[in-house]
């Protein structure tokens, strides 16, 4: 019934013009919402490939709304990264995601249609033209590309990408260092705690940052505690900080407004860690 249902409204919208003009946007924007705040993943990960179907049917007659292409790579990079274990799905749907990023960027500034091509140096500049206004398209640009390279980590070439979704993440802390609850330091702590300081990676000011976001995020940004424990304490072999972070993760309430689902996968992530936390160290 559900599959008959899901087909019945991809007909239906793919249609329906006016209705996509009016509703596109309070859409893709409450059914984001909605995702966020679920306890279920499973019912996430079930429901989710319906809605997939959907925003690729709104995009082929509605290809200059960047709403819908940015909700469009948000969901496919998030859905990838949360919930596709094979890896051959993995790439296809992380080089989706990353192909409507960039589509949603080209449609407002066309200096930005061949980023993965743009010199480091080049990107970086065309970065500090971008205003206030434009941080939800730099946000999803920059979370979807490092999910990504994540996808990749193996790929020396797309290794080599990360220092534009550092450049990203650091413009839009330039810009609003508390956007979107300082997501933007969740991720630049995760790529500079990436590596051992021995390779490179800056473990004081990737930790500085995770423990940035978490404060920004009022205390409901779990998933920093995660990656501080993953990254940082690991790479230290500090095994009281490691269980400690992550046994906080485990005592907290998950269900807080638009932090809920992501909360429930931190709570999963600390649960594994700590399992193989004997073997580590």
């Amino acid at each position: 019934m559900r599959s008959c249902f899901a087909f019945w409204v991809l007909i239906m919208l793919a249609g329906c013009s006016s209705l996509v003009t009016q509703t596109g946007r309070q859409m893709a924007g409450d059914f984001s919402t909605a995702v966020l705040n679920e306890d279920d993943p499973v019912l996430v990960r079930e429901a989710a490939p319906a809605y997939l179907l959907m925003m690729d049917a709104l995009l082929v007659h509605h290809q200059d709304q960047v709403s819908l292409w940015l909700a469009a790579a948000n969901l496919n990079s998030a859905y990838a990264g949360a919930f596709v274990d094979d890896p051959a799905r993995k790439l296809l749907m992380s080089d989706k995601a990353l192909h409507y990023a960039i589509r949603a960027v080209c449609e407002q500034d066309k200096n930005f249609c061949a980023v993965r091509q743009m010199p480091v140096d080049l990107f970086t500049q065309q970065l500090q033209r971008m205003d206030k206004s434009q941080l939800p398209l730099m946000m999803t640009l920059g979370s979807v590309w490092a999910g990504w390279i994540q996808v990749r980590a193996a790929d020396w070439n797309a290794v080599a990408d990360l220092p534009k979704v550092q450049a990203l993440m650091e413009r839009i802390i330039a810009l609003d260092s508390g956007y979107d609850e300082g997501e933007a330091h969740l991720y630049l702590g995760g790529i500079e705690t990436l590596l051992p300081a021995a390779l490179g990676g800056r473990q004081t000011e990737g930790e500085a940052h995770l423990r940035q976001a978490f404060a920004l995020s009022h205390g409901h940004d779990l998933m920093a505690w995660v990656v501080l424990a993953r990254q940082v304490a690991r790479a230290r072999y500090d095994r009281p900080m490691h269980d400690s972070l992550l046994q906080q993760v485990l005592a907290a309430d998950p269900h807080a407004q638009g932090w809920t689902l992501k909360n429930y996968l931190a709570q999963q992530q600390a649960r594994e860690l700590l399992k193989s936390a004997d073997d580590y160290f």
